[in-house]
């Protein structure tokens, strides 16, 4: 176990936030706990901080006194700001010579639209940093004890969103339902009963285990087990909400040999 002195020494290794730089750093699943040094470091350093609606409240209060905390909304089926007027406020932030960290939840590349900012500052000659972060599928997974690969039931994990992003290509589950792989669907609670329609209609078993996690590694975290025919009403009946997690495949039904139960 490393001894304060050791802390402080590694703590001391890691880079540094520079005036008019851009970090994108993850903020894990929602749990603090999960938060990598890099991201504690960012948040010691930064002057402003362009956070995600669903950062956890004890995450940014880690920022260092003085630093300015900015919302960014993006949160599920509520009102956001505009991806383009997120960047461009990015953009400008650095070039007023401030420290800036823009704080996502999970990793921000997991469907975190990192990818998009990273343009706008590169455009920009703005420099930046990502710091990646516990993707928020696999905490989900691990915290309500299943395990989305397991040797003998598959070779392979597909992490899919469920809901479209603007003029990006609707996902073709009927494609994805023919792989017999595991999905982790990210964003998809609220359109859960017309996926697995697709996926049924794309040739997934009716039976196939399915989970929702909702509120993954906090404390008022829900796991709901059933099967994708059923996952939907369940989820309705049992009034599950977002930010929450959809499993897909026969690694569920592992959860109940783990220890995990086979229910709400």
């Amino acid at each position: 176990m490393a001894r304060p002195s050791d802390l402080d020494a590694l703590t001391a290794t890691l880079p540094r936030l520079e005036p008019g730089h851009v970090w994108l750093v993850g903020a894990g699943p929602g749990d603090p706990g999960y938060l990598t040094l890099h991201a504690v470091s960012a948040l010691s350093q930064a002057d402003v901080i362009v956070h995600d609606a669903l950062v956890d409240e004890r995450i940014a209060a880690l920022a260092r006194p003085g630093a300015r905390l900015e919302p960014a909304g993006k949160r599920g089926h509520q009102p956001s700001i505009a991806q383009d007027t997120i960047s461009t406020r990015l953009v400008a932030l650095a070039r007023e010579g401030r420290r800036v960290v823009r704080l996502k939840g999970g990793d921000p590349f997991m469907f975190g639209r990192a990818g998009e900012e990273m343009l706008a500052l590169a455009e920009a000659g703005i420099p930046f940093r990502v710091i990646s972060g516990v993707t928020a599928g696999l905490a989900a997974a691990a915290s309500a004890l299943i395990a989305p690969t397991l040797r003998g039931i598959n070779h392979a994990v597909i992490f899919a969103t469920g809901h479209g992003a603007g003029d990006a290509p609707p996902v073709d589950w009927a494609a994805l339902a023919a792989t017999g792989q595991p999905l982790v669907i990210y964003m998809g609670i609220h359109q859960l009963a017309a996926v697995a329609a697709d996926l049924v209609a794309g040739g997934l078993g009716p039976d196939t285990p399915a989970a929702v996690i909702a509120s993954a590694t906090l404390p008022e975290e829900r796991v709901l087990v059933s099967t994708l025919e059923r996952i939907a009403d369940a989820v309705r009946k049992a009034g599950l909400g977002a930010p929450a997690m959809v499993i897909i495949g026969a690694v569920v039904a592992m959860r109940a040999r783990l220890g995990g139960g086979d229910g709400p």
